[in-house]
């Protein structure tokens, strides 16, 4: 959260000419409330259960598209890179909180507690850096895009 996936993520399909879908966006739509309201009705749980079912459904009806997932996505759903190639948007805890205003923090159950989301962060720091097929140091947009067609290039 806060790395710039969906920014980057939306400029880019535009310049690929393709579309852009955000998971957490996804889920919303398929459940028809929002994340904050799900963990607070029904737990991280049955959350990480709805981010199972929309990767099956990614996987299956999706193609040629950028895709922001959740910042637990690639931890619950290891297998995340069936569906295409990894990267991983990096950028210092420091700079996420600065990036948030108050309202997404809000929006963020997980973020609420500065402490436990720093934990976090290095936990899924972990993960994320072993699953990306790329890790790109996201500090500016035209840069981390550049950095992105360069690698699609080389493929």
């Amino acid at each position: 959260m806060g790395s710039g996936k969906s920014t980057v993520g939306r400029v880019l399909a535009k310049e690929l000419d393709t579309y852009f879908i955000d998971t957490d966006s996804l889920i919303e739509s398929f459940e028809n409330r929002s994340i904050k309201d799900i963990f607070e009705k029904d737990g991280e749980d049955a959350f990480r259960e709805m981010e199972k079912r929309c990767f099956r459904w990614i996987k299956n009806h999706v193609s040629f598209t950028v895709i922001s997932v959740g910042g637990g996505f690639p931890v619950f759903v290891p297998e995340i890179k069936e569906a295409g190639v990894v990267i991983y948007l990096k950028v210092d805890f420091e700079d996420i909180v600065k990036r948030l205003s108050k309202e997404e923090i809000d929006k963020r159950p997980l973020f609420k507690d500065l402490k436990k989301a720093k934990e976090l962060f290095l936990k899924r720091d972990e993960i994320y850096s072993k699953l990306a097929d790329i890790i790109i140091e996201n500090r500016d947009l035209k840069t981390t895009i550049k950095k992105i067609k360069e690698y699609y290039a080389s493929k």
